[in-house]
Parts: structure tokens; sequence; C-alpha cells
């Protein structure tokens, strides 16, 4: 059974997602503050973490980073009032998968869960890489290099560039994007996309401005620049 752990200091909120994702089939823990919800983690390594940002002991920047740190990297939900968008880089650059502010909607939470789990379900192996100059991306083990430095992408961030490598310069809307990335209904605008590139392009050590590997394509959304050899599935080919 697919296992979530719930960080979340208030209770009834805390119970009624318990509830709601119990209902939905899935076996859920909750834990009421930041120390104690870190060590279930590391004791029982959830298949996704919901986490709350302000938390008795330890917030929920220090129990992502130290989750990233650690090695976990189980798909991590925030689930927040904090809604400024530092707030939202900030958990983003730390490792999260997804933000969502409080209040919301019960049923677009847990499509937000849904589409998470799906994405982090492992699926055949996917040998080779694509390849962008010194750019590598290797599906099967999830690694990114550009030249001989490793590249530490989030989970999101790493399957966003595979989405805009595989189109092989064709742009990709916003839309398009958070459907394919996120799983998310095409009515589903946000600026989730655009957070992700932002930080995406910083680890690439790329430029918005003159950039050598994502460009903004103005009102519509992003595409890959540069020849890709290799499939979406890995194998490699000549470009």
């Amino acid at each position: 059974m697919t296992r979530i752990l719930v960080i979340e200091d208030n209770l009834g909120l805390a119970a009624g997602l318990r509830a709601n994702l119990e209902l939905e089939g899935y076996e859920v823990e909750v834990s009421g503050d930041g120390r104690a919800g870190l060590e279930r983690v590391r004791a029982t390594e959830p298949h996704l973490v919901i986490l709350d940002l302000m938390l008795p002991h330890v917030d929920g920047y220090r129990v992502l980073d130290q989750m990233r740190q650690g090695g976990l990297d189980m798909p991590v939900l925030i689930l927040t009032a904090r809604d400024e968008e530092a707030d939202k880089v900030l958990g983003f650059r730390l490792g999260a998968d997804d933000y969502v502010t409080k209040p919301f909607g019960l049923l677009e939470l847990l499509a937000r869960v849904d589409a998470l789990l799906r994405r982090a379900r492992p699926g055949p192996d996917r040998p080779e890489a694509l390849r962008s100059e010194e750019l590598v991306v290797v599906p099967a083990s999830r690694t990114a290099r550009r030249g001989s430095r490793t590249i530490p992408l989030a989970p999101k961030e790493f399957d966003l560039l595979v989405a805009l490598m595989a189109r092989r310069g064709a742009a990709a809307s916003r839309i398009e994007l958070m459907k394919e990335v996120w799983g998310h209904p095409d009515a589903v605008i946000s600026r989730t996309v655009d957070t992700h590139v932002a930080e995406l392009r910083r680890k690439l050590g790329d430029e918005a401005e003159e950039p050598r590997f994502i460009a903004t394509v103005r009102s519509f959304g992003y595409r890959f620049i540069g020849p890709v050899e290799g499939h979406p599935d890995g194998i490699l080919t000549d470009s």
C-alpha cells in the first residue's frame, strides 16, 4: 500500500487530510512537529510527504533540507499558508516537488498527490542518455551532468528538463508542461512552471537574457535550445 506521511501541527486539518487520503486507499501517518516528522521520514521512508512549513521545534524548510541532504528523494508536497513567491522559490530550491497554499481545494490536493505518486513510480530501465553538447541527462539513473560537474536536480526539475529536451527545439506551453510534468489538467495554470524553470536555469548555469539551454517563448512557454542526441526513452541515436 502507498504510504503518505503528513507533517502538520494543526491537528484538525491533519485529521481531515488523513481521513480523505485513507478514503483514496492510502496508508497515512500524521506527525505534529518537525523534529518528530523528520524522524518518521527517516524511519519509515514513505512514498510521499505532505509538509507544513510553520512547525514546532524544526520548521518545514529545515525538515526538507535535511531530507534531501540525507538522500531521501521521495516526493514532497508543501502545504502551507505562506504564499509569498520567495517562500515558494526557497521551497523548490530545497527540493520540494509541489507547493499548495492554504486554504486549498481538497479535490485539487488529491489530484496533485496522485500526480506526484504516478511520476515517482519506477518505469522500465532506460539506458543511455539525452545529450546536448556538454549537457548529459541519464533517465535510468535520473542524473544530469554538464561536463564533469553533476547537477543536483530535484525530481520535477529533472522531469521538466527531459520534457523540454525531448521536444528537440519545439516550444512547449506552460499548460502542456503542467500536464506532462505535474499531471495537472489542462485548465490549471500557475507560476509553478516559471519557478522551476528559473531554478533549473540557475543550476544549469544558464541565463534568461542570453540562454544556452532554455529559451523563453513570450506569452507561451519555453523551448530547449541546441541539437539533442537520443530519444525521450533514453536510447541514443545521432541527431
